[in-house]
């Protein structure tokens, strides 16, 4: 039997905002696949099968209790790098990555759990190590490894999007804990003072794509191909935008990856700056809610789960569109609910589950372990 206080203390509010964001990006993709050769089922009813996958995935982990999430952490931060080294031997390579796994005709894509199991194990280790104050540089060693675990794994494939991403948010949970002001700078200036090194392990294409991120003019119909179309779709929606499935830029197929990475700006084509910032609203809210959840948890590692959940939502949304404006490298980072993608939407909404979770126990009693 589930306690009725569970279902009282289910943050509602949130889950509709999610319905939103999924009926958004629903809308938005029959707009952005509408003029794409027809085979098989239609991305937009893809997504919604997938976004009722992701309802499953989201109330699995909200019903199990955190603490026990936690207790099973390490197991799952072990199958996920068991996954994602299968990945590397049998994965199937598609566009030039090696990230997917097929389960029958299913791809699954292991490094989208990366993030999820990244947040656990940071979560269980300070629980279990809290010592009331902040980090010290020697104790940050563990916590990276745990980190550069996947990561590694996840860049040979390659994959620098996600690799970097799941750095930012191991990163985020670590900061949540406290970190000694010190010990912060000094872990900042080895990161800083590896980077050259790190350069030497990009890809060729990885090189491209952030030279002309810093001088779009220099490949126009390249690296820079993707950038220079994106920010032309977005300029033109200007205020009000071209009307629903009247852009230029997508229908006329000069936007490339218009239904995953750059379906941001196939919306602001069509919806101008208005619809743009009702989309940003929606994403922004999801995070307050979030982060209000994070203060109001009872424990410290209700707020370390929460605060990486938020993280996972945050630091997606925040690349992607800074990547459709050019503010940002184009890294292959989808936004989240928006862009097309099942791995992604359901480990986004997995990951969700865990606010939920946090959010039904806040006045429940878990006798520390």
């Amino acid at each position: 039997m589930i306690d009725r206080r569970l279902i009282t203390d289910f943050d509602w509010v949130l889950l509709a905002l999610l319905f939103l964001l999924a009926g958004v990006g629903a809308v938005n993709l029959y707009s952005a696949a509408s003029s794409f050769p027809q085979h098989g089922t239609p991305v937009y009813l893809k997504q919604i099968y997938w976004f009722g996958l992701g309802l499953f995935a989201m109330l699995f982990f909200a019903v199990i209790s955190y603490h026990r999430l936690a207790s099973l952490s390490y197991i799952f931060y072990g199958l996920v790098v068991l996954a994602l080294l299968a990945v590397l031997i049998w994965g199937r390579v598609i566009g030039g990555s090696q990230r997917w796994i097929f389960i029958g005709p299913m791809p699954i894509q292991p490094s989208e759990l990366a993030r999820m199991a990244v947040v656990l194990i940071l979560s269980q280790y300070f629980h279990r190590n809290d010592k009331g104050k902040p980090l010290k540089l020697r104790e940050l060693v563990i916590p990276f490894g745990l980190i550069a675990i996947p990561a590694f794994l996840i860049l040979k494939e390659p994959d620098l999007g996600t690799a970097l991403l799941v750095l930012i948010v191991g990163t985020s949970v670590i900061l949540a804990n406290g970190v000694k002001l010190t010990s912060l700078g000094l872990a900042a200036g080895g990161i800083l003072a590896i980077l050259p090194v790190a350069w030497r392990f990009l890809k060729d294409y990885q090189k491209r794509r952030i030279f002309s991120f810093l001088d779009p003019d220099s490949d126009p119909l390249g690296a820079s191909y993707h950038l220079i179309q994106s920010k032309i779709a977005v300029g033109s929606g200007q205020f009000w935008g071209k009307g629903y499935a009247a852009g230029t830029q997508s229908q006329l197929h000069f936007l490339p990856e218009q239904h995953t990475d750059f379906a941001f700006s196939v919306l602001a084509e069509e919806w101008g700056f208005v619809g743009s910032v009702i989309v940003l609203l929606l994403l922004a809210l999801v995070i307050y809610r979030g982060l209000m959840h994070a203060g109001r948890a009872k424990d410290k590692l209700g707020m370390l789960m929460v605060v990486g959940a938020v993280a996972c939502f945050f630091w997606p949304a925040i690349i992607n569109i800074g990547m459709v404006l050019g503010l940002f490298p184009v890294v292959g980072i989808p936004l989240p609910f928006i862009s097309y993608g099942g791995s992604n939407l359901v480990s986004t909404m997995a990951v969700l589950g865990l606010i939920q979770g946090v959010c039904m126990r806040r006045f429940v009693f878990h006798p520390r372990p």
